[in-house]
């Protein structure tokens, strides 16, 4: 298999040339390598990456449609200020994950999940159809049944997939959009080093209180399983990492 130089880039991988041509890319963007408001030599960028030049002007279309970058006349391609960068796009998201280029990025997603999940728990007493509950004791299921890692990230993920569709909300389940690729990072990480933990209690606690139609006790069980969450990965972490510093008195997860 051939690497395209110093980049990471291979060919004749499942991902294909140009995912990798624009995840490289959007790493250098997003780890501060190319900096905001720099113009981009897309020549240089060709040679550097050793691939044609087509393919880098087709990765810089995927990368200006998710708010990167854009060009101008004589101006040229330039990386655009953070404030206009689509931080909610799954590829950006999963690409922050990927390269651990914003660590703390786990600790946005535990404050995003604190204002989100316990009020779509609640919403969820009040609004779960039979459809819904069959979606979340499928999940728990599978939580129950999973023998390694990967199935039991999958049905962690199900779960809280399955929650937000409960809502009945359209605008809240695509939130797990926000939501999926962090958690799933978070609940590798905590499986990998605390594989004897079992989640089933503190998800069973929500299932029940939605499954009896109580908005109070949903609401109270989801915070409950965050702060679990959050105890895991500080655990699994540690409080010395550069997180921990900048972000004391928060919880993390």
């Amino acid at each position: 298999m051939r690497e395209s130089k110093v980049t990471g880039i291979q060919r004749g991988v499942p991902r294909g040339l140009h995912g990798q041509i624009v995840q490289v890319m959007a790493q250098r963007i997003l780890s501060g390598q190319i900096p905001e408001g720099a113009t981009i030599n897309v020549p240089d960028l060709q040679a550097d990456l050793g691939v044609s030049l087509t393919a880098v002007r087709e990765a810089l279309k995927v990368l200006t449609a998710k708010g990167l970058v854009d060009a101008r006349q004589k101006r040229g391609t330039f990386v655009r200020p953070r404030s206009d960068w689509n931080l909610l796009d799954a590829d950006m998201i999963r690409w922050h994950f990927d390269d651990d280029v914003r660590p703390e990025l786990l600790e946005e997603l535990h404050e995003v999940r604190g204002i989100v999940e316990p009020a779509a728990a609640r919403l969820a007493a009040l609004r779960a159809e039979s459809s819904h509950l069959e979606a979340l004791d499928a999940a728990m299921a599978s939580m129950e049944s999973a023998t390694d890692d990967q199935a039991a990230v999958a049905s962690d993920l199900a779960f809280h997939r399955a929650l937000l569709a409960a809502t009945g909300n359209e605008l809240l389940t695509k939130m797990e959009v926000i939501m999926e690729t962090g958690l799933a990072d978070r609940d590798r990480l905590v499986h990998k080093v605390k594989p004897s933990d079992d989640p089933l209690p503190s998800h069973r606690r929500v299932l029940e209180a939605i499954r009896s139609g109580d908005p109070v006790a949903a609401e109270s069980a989801m915070r409950e399983l965050l702060a679990k969450a959050a105890e895991d990965l500080t655990e699994v972490r540690g409080t010395s990492g550069p997180a921990a510093g900048s972000r004391q008195g928060r919880r993390r997860s």
